[in-house]
């Protein structure tokens, strides 16, 4: 299906009823199709990621107002995945995610601009470890309308949309996170979402 861009959806909804209001409407991510990953140089040796397993999120489509939409993630840290136990452990030690005592990092966006026909800035709160600073997140609408899985899975009926997000942590030690800085970490979000309401 194809895309429609971020100011269409607006427009798209209006027109789809006279007697209905559709300005705002809540959609959650699928946990199944929901991936955050972030990646780091190793010393400058190789690029490695990881991700965390375990993520939901909420957008709050203003259809009236795309700029007025809200949206809040939030992360499970015990879920870190590096594909190496032993690591595993280690990142949740004290010195970096700390999960015994900080289990979860939140981001709650603080405004949305449109920036093309399919893609826009959000800016939010990024807390992890009790402390919050701001972080910009690139992001592309991939998709929006029905599920092509509806079809085979009734889970799947309603209306859905799909958002690719870039963005970059510059000074992970900021936040606490690390014995030593190695650089900016990337962030890689991809997400689909359903609508609940």
């Amino acid at each position: 299906m194809k895309v429609t861009s971020l100011t269409a959806l607006a427009g798209a909804a209006l027109l789809a009823s006279a007697t209905l209001s559709f300005a705002e409407q809540t959609f959650k991510t699928d946990p199944g199709h929901t991936e955050v990953r972030f990646g780091w140089s190793h010393a400058g040796v190789s690029f490695q990621t990881a991700e965390f397993d375990k993520v939901s999120g909420t957008l709050v489509l203003d259809r009236d107002n795309i700029e007025a939409s809200k949206v809040s993630v939030t992360v499970d840290t015990t879920s870190v995945s590096t594909g190496f136990e032993v690591f595993d452990e280690h990142i949740q030690a004290p010195a970096y995610f700390d999960t015994g005592a900080h289990p979860e990092m939140t981001f709650t966006s603080t405004e949305i601009k449109l920036t093309g026909d399919t893609t826009a800035k959000i800016t939010g709160d990024l807390t992890i470890k009790g402390v919050t600073q701001p972080l910009e997140l690139d992001a592309e609408l991939t998709f929006q309308g029905d599920h092509p899985v509806a079809q085979f899975f009734d889970s799947y009926k309603g209306d859905w949309v799909a958002f690719s997000l870039r963005g970059e942590i510059a000074d992970h030690m900021s936040f606490g996170v690390g014995q030593f800085p190695t650089g900016p970490i990337s962030l890689f979000i991809d997400t689909e979402m359903q609508i609940v309401e």
